[in-house]
């Protein structure tokens, strides 16, 4: 550690899954220290087809540097895979950092997820559902310890929370024609290229498997979303909040008055409250 509180990171990309001659690489920033440290599994956004490990340093370097190993994945998108491939992977990534946490200076009981927009839905998903046989379909190597993808706990930045609500949403926005925000059109043929069908949708989404009383995992989640944020429409995230609460959930709940979606790189004083949040929530709930 630093004479600051601060630790010195190191940052190297590893190769934690292959899908035939297709690696996929996690962005692994690792305090130096003993340890043991928490370990993040974090899941970038972009509607589930775009972006890439690199998307969110903006939030996992200071992690980092506050004493948590963040491993930010890359994951199969469309056209390659459509859902569950992503969740798939995700699954594995999270069980793959478990069986090698002691070589990244943590240990598995310690591992939490977190991601931003659809993949802080995903980090949710595989969250609430860690031993579904679909997202744990891809095994370990030989060998392997045997774990799951039960997480410590998840933090959400500004999630997709209902894929088939915000489809919704975006779709009404549409149909009443100009002006409509201009996320909508950037979103809506992500939705059909990764979902394919509204039934999906509505079998991946959070919400409702809450709603409807599905039998889920429910770690701590810290949830965060800006109050003028269009892609993330807030009736979705009031459900979520209201159901994952009943079903015995604990969320704490940072809404940032004003902030827009993607305010965490146009704005320097909400990007450090959100940071500061975060680092607090995962040294509370992981140690």
């Amino acid at each position: 550690m630093t004479t600051n509180g601060t630790y010195d990171i190191e940052v190297e990309d590893v190769e934690y899954l292959r899908h035939g001659d297709k690696p996929l690489l996690a962005r692994v920033f690792k305090p130096r220290g003993a340890g043991p440290f928490p370990l993040v599994v974090e899941m970038h956004g972009g509607a589930w087809c775009r972006g890439d490990r690199l998307n969110d340093t903006v939030m996992n370097e200071p992690l980092a540097k506050s004493g948590v190993v963040v491993a930010a994945i890359d994951f199969r998108m469309p056209p390659v895979a459509p859902y569950p491939g992503s969740v798939a992977d995700i699954n594995y990534a999270i069980r793959w950092f478990k069986t090698r946490a002691a070589s990244f200076g943590s240990r598995p009981e310690l591992v939490a997820s977190m991601g931003a927009s659809s993949g802080s839905h995903q980090a949710m998903l595989v969250a609430m559902r860690p031993r579904d046989a679909r997202y744990a379909a891809l095994p370990l190597p030989a060998g392997s310890p045997s774990v799951d993808a039960t997480v410590r706990c998840v933090v959400l930045c500004w999630p997709v929370i209902d894929p088939l609500g915000r489809y919704q949403y975006a779709t009404k926005l549409k149909a009443s024609g100009q002006p409509y925000p201009e996320v909508v059109d950037r979103v809506l043929p992500c939705h059909d290229l990764y979902w394919k069908t509204e039934e999906a949708m509505a079998e991946g989404s959070p919400v409702i498997a809450l709603e409807r009383g599905e039998r889920v995992e429910t770690p701590p989640v810290l949830y965060i979303q800006g109050t003028r944020d269009a892609a993330h429409p807030r009736p979705d995230l009031d459900r979520f909040v209201a159901s994952y609460r009943k079903a015995g959930g604990h969320v704490d709940l940072e809404l940032l008055e004003g902030e827009t979606e993607g305010y965490i790189n146009k704005s320097p004083a909400a990007a450090k409250r959100t940071i500061d949040r975060i680092i607090e929530f995962v040294h509370k709930q992981v140690g």
